[in-house]
């Protein structure tokens, strides 16, 4: 699907569209404790233009008729509540444009395409013209938390991350305050490598400013971790720091960064860092590292890997970590 999706212009539309923006239904198999981020400022996007714009979870069937439907997924683990929602309004709103958009749909649209055909449009990859828009939380009243990226893609080109697919590209902004949201008492970003930016010190900078609890939640870099970096993040209202150590590789940095981070006062039990295995390690390899994080007295948050194929979540096993393959 080329990146014209949006141009709804050139539907000959009415003087205003309803628009539908579809999550699945969360469950076990479709869990996340986040608000879904693209259809939010899709929901932006259309209110400037006038449209109509209702949110829902999973199926529903109250009178709405939209003229376009918004559904989103998250990972490939998680497609089949997906397909359960996709499958009822390609069916039950045939005047609807049907667009499906996301991570799963992204890296597995011919998956989606084997089921649903032209039915439906897929969406690959980031939508440019809602990506500077703060997201319309008036949608989900509950939530406290601005989420933003103050960067997208990554210099890393790790082979089991979804990243270089999904944002091939590495960019940065200079600032983030048109993504606060005002009242929120939190900011989170999803940054892939914030400190890869050339800007991160600005965005240091406003996020100092603005006084408000700081998640770094994909994790900071460790091999770019330095001592005013260390200093800085000491500066903010960050209750957990996240690292990671998806291999031995980066064992000198990660204690480097440990210990930069111990120094400046932030204590151990706030330093959270992820630990993948079942990738290309065996057992006694992430055994070891797991050690290590013990040793040095922070946090392991262990990380199973997860194919970048539609499965079961939790399913694959790595030759590495069958039965006897390590004897």
């Amino acid at each position: 699907m080329n990146k014209e999706v949006l141009q709804v212009n050139t539907l000959g539309r009415r003087k205003s569209l309803n628009v539908l923006l579809v999550e699945p239904r969360k469950s076990k198999k479709y869990h996340t404790p986040y608000p879904p981020l693209g259809l939010l400022k899709l929901a932006t996007y259309h209110r400037q233009m006038g449209d109509l714009i209702r949110l829902v979870n999973g199926i529903s069937d109250d009178g709405f008729e939209p003229d376009i439907i918004y559904i989103t997924s998250l990972f490939t683990y998680a497609w089949e509540p997906v397909h359960e929602v996709v499958g009822f309004y390609s069916t039950n709103y045939r005047r609807a444009r049907v667009i499906v958009g996301g991570i799963y749909a992204s890296l597995c649209s011919e998956h989606i395409k084997q089921t649903f055909g032209d039915r439906i449009e897929i969406y690959e990859g980031l939508v440019p013209e809602v990506e500077e828009l703060l997201p319309d939380y008036s949608l989900v009243p509950e939530w406290k938390a601005s989420i933003l990226f103050s960067t997208r893609g990554c210099v890393r080109k790790c082979p089991f991350c979804s990243v270089p697919q999904l944002e091939p590209k590495f960019e940065a902004k200079k600032s983030i305050k048109n993504l606060i949201y005002p009242g929120h008492k939190k900011v989170i970003l999803w940054d892939n490598n914030i400190l890869a930016s050339p800007y991160w010190r600005n965005i240091f900078d406003e996020l100092e400013e603005s006084g408000l609890e700081v998640d770094f939640n994909q994790g900071l870099d460790a091999r770019l971790l330095t001592e005013e970096t260390a200093l800085r993040l000491k500066r903010l209202r960050i209750p957990i720091v996240r690292l990671a150590y998806d291999s031995k590789g980066i064992k000198k940095s990660l204690k480097k960064a440990v210990g930069l981070l111990k120094d400046v006062g932030i204590d151990g039990r706030r330093i959270v860092v992820y630990c993948l295995y079942g990738y290309l390690d065996k057992p006694e390899d992430f055994i070891e590292r797991v050690r290590n994080l013990v040793a040095w007295g922070v946090v392991a948050y262990p990380m199973r890997y997860q194919p970048l194929e539609p499965c079961n979540k939790d399913s694959y096993i790595s030759s590495n970590w069958k039965v006897n393959s390590s004897k």
